[in-house]
């Protein structure tokens, strides 16, 4: 996982739990969740955008 050891994650995870607390973290992981959907949402919409440029490009033709 990003060239991340199993320390190094423990490390990471021990940090976040210090630096935002116990109850915070579930709403953190939510947030980012909801971002990292809204990220694929918005990619997949380019990718058929794309492609339904390419098909009318190929009708065209």
């Amino acid at each position: 996982m990003f060239g991340l050891g199993m320390q190094e994650i423990l490390i990471l995870a021990l940090i976040v739990l210090l630096f935002f607390g116990g109850k915070k973290i579930p709403e953190l992981m939510r947030g980012l969740g909801k971002g990292v959907k809204s990220f694929k949402e918005g990619m997949n919409e380019v990718t058929d955008i794309t492609k339904d440029e390419d098909k009318a490009e190929k009708k065209d033709e």
